[in-house]
């Protein structure tokens, strides 16, 4: 029962760190397969595919090599100068993300609060800032208990899109879009998410080092990212194209079921996008407390005003431009991923007494 409720948690620190601010407001599953019509729903079974295998895949071998950080596993896959590298690209990329992540969050409280985004964004980074300074077990708990709402709350919009009008554009939706852009879309996704999640998952596969928690980890938390994949392209796909208009689509919808579940919605939303920023905040901090000597409190700092600065872009904009962008950057770090057979060699070793 033990091992069971150590998985569970691992599933939810796993759907928690890939859904964060293009997930979970909707931008994201527009982007990457709803926007494509009726094939949307393969491609995001593709992508499922992806997610159990290499997920399992990622937290198997860095318990094997005992990685105390993404850097680590980035120099087994590709060497001890060009894994530097790779490491200074994703720190690069990760920025960015959080940059979005608190852009999205930004977003919420203008949308749906009626406060100013730079008041939001800075409300959140206050927040993100103590919490970041408990560590990797507060990031668990925390998910521990918002993955199963949100998980819930996706379930009542696809029951409530299955009253309304629409309810077969998923397989009906026709689009003129590029049927290579639409078979990429899966693999962008999958090698973007994947690698922005080593920031966690990495040192979580490390912490917990057994095997059969970790794929049974891996295959719940898979599946599960699945479920609500295509629970949110089911819910866009029945409103489009006026869905599109909004900066967060599932905030939109999820007005229609009245002021209490959308407001309570709202608030999931916001809390996946607070998660999966204080994870990422959390590795990057680590990273580059690795490379200068300064306080974790300062990096940390640090860290958030540019994400700040940057975040004032916008939402909508920032992710549009760079997730594809950063989805072209991680296929080769997929394909490193894929191509490893070490794992079949020899087991990961069990964790330390």
């Amino acid at each position: 029962m033990k091992a069971w409720f150590r998985s569970f948690q691992i599933a939810f620190t796993f759907i928690g760190t890939v859904v964060g601010a293009g997930f979970a407001t909707g931008k994201e599953v527009l982007q990457f397969f709803t926007r494509f019509g009726h094939i949307g729903a393969l491609l995001i079974l593709i992508s499922t595919l992806f997610f159990v295998w290499l997920g399992a895949k990622m937290m198997l071998l860095s318990a094997k090599i005992k990685a105390r950080s993404y850097e680590d596993l980035n120099k087994y896959l590709f060497g001890d100068r060009a894994g530097a590298w790779v490491s200074h690209v994703m720190l690069g990329i990760l920025l960015c993300v959080n940059s979005v992540m608190l852009a999205g969050a930004g977003s919420i409280f203008s949308e749906h609060i009626h406060i100013s985004t730079q008041s939001g964004m800075l409300l959140t980074s206050i927040a993100c800032f103590y919490l970041v300074r408990k560590g990797i077990n507060a990031i668990i708990s925390v998910n521990s208990i918002i993955v199963p709402l949100m998980l819930l709350f996706t379930l009542l919009i696809v029951a409530d899109t299955l009253k309304g009008p629409g309810i077969d554009n998923w397989i009906t939706l026709e689009t003129g879009l590029s049927p290579v852009a639409a078979w990429m879309s899966p693999f962008l996704y999958a090698s973007f998410n994947l690698s922005m999640s080593q920031a966690v998952l990495v040192p979580l596969g490390s912490l917990v080092g057994d095997a059969k928690i970790l794929r049974r980890g891996a295959i719940l938390g898979g599946i599960g990212i699945g479920t609500m994949l295509m629970a949110g392209h089911f819910a866009l796909s029945a409103r489009m194209p006026g869905v599109q208009q909004f900066e967060i689509p599932m905030g939109g919808i999820a007005r229609e079921l009245g002021p209490l579940i959308h407001w309570i919605f709202v608030f999931l939303i916001f809390a996946e996008i607070f998660t999966t920023l204080v994870a990422d905040l959390y590795g990057l901090t680590l990273q580059v407390q690795r490379r200068i000597s300064a306080s974790r409190t300062w990096i940390t700092l640090s860290l958030l005003l540019f994400c700040f600065l940057l975040g004032q872009v916008g939402f909508g904009t920032l992710l549009t431009t760079l997730y594809p962008l950063f989805g072209m950057l991680s296929l080769g770090w997929l394909l490193l991923i894929i191509r490893n057979r070490d794992l079949k060699a020899k087991p990961p070793l069990p964790p330390p007494a």
